[in-house]
């Protein structure tokens, strides 16, 4: 219970200090900012690492695809993936829930990185031109997209069917996806008391190719994240 409060309490602490060490450079080019994201990232594998003895295992490195334009699908139990996935791939513009953006600071930032909002469950103007959106920012970035087929942050155990969406971005792009698998809840749950002593293992599975239909790709991406998930846990 110590170990735990004394954790929360260093890394947000860090991270606001982080942001607004950052925020000026919300007015300068973009590349300053997304530096920023990285030092979110390593302050939180420094924080667990340090306060509460976890160990980061990162597994399938040869895995990443580097030549390519391709988007990453990740698992999503914990804030852990949201920060520390920053500090293995090329900034990644992350696909993420509207409220999100109107945090102040924070939001800012995220709207300065290039993040893509989108309202869950509802039918917007905005949802509708989302896929064209994302179709124009691949074209002109070299940055990976990332979306959580999950939804939302889930229980290590939880086993929730993916979002049709993340199907709907594989087809509209036409381009490779990375899966990866990350048992994060255990150490850093949605609800709950951190634990410590444990392991977070980032496995970067092998990247599923562009040209499959929707639903077998649906089919394949969702069984090889939980498979992994169930080898890691």
């Amino acid at each position: 219970m110590v170990k735990n409060s004394i954790f929360s309490f260093f890394f947000f602490v860090g991270i606001v200090i982080i942001s607004l060490f950052f925020l000026p450079t919300l007015f300068l080019p973009n590349k300053i900012v997304l530096f920023g994201g990285k030092v979110m990232g390593y302050w939180a594998g420094f924080c667990l690492k340090f306060f509460l003895s976890t160990k980061i295992n990162i597994k399938g490195k040869e895995n990443i695809l580097s030549n390519n334009k391709f988007f990453i699908a990740s698992s999503h139990q914990s804030m852990f993936e949201t920060f520390y996935l920053q500090t293995i791939f090329n900034s990644p513009i992350f696909i993420l829930k509207k409220e999100l953006l109107q945090i102040p600071i924070f939001g800012w930032y995220l709207k300065k990185i290039g993040s893509i909002s989108i309202k869950r469950n509802k039918i917007t103007k905005d949802n509708l031109s989302f896929f064209d959106d994302i179709s124009k920012i691949v074209s002109k970035s070299n940055r990976p997209i990332i979306i959580f087929p999950q939804g939302t942050r889930v229980l290590p155990t939880e086993r929730p069917e993916f979002k049709k969406g993340v199907s709907r971005i594989y087809e509209e792009l036409n381009i490779s996806c990375q899966p990866i698998a990350i048992n994060s809840g255990y150490v850093w749950p949605k609800n709950g008391s951190k634990s410590s002593n444990k392991t977070i293992t980032i496995s970067i599975l092998k990247s599923i190719s562009a040209g499959l239909k929707k639903e077998e790709f649906l089919k394949i991406l969702e069984n090889n994240i939980y498979s992994e998930l169930d080898n890691i846990n």
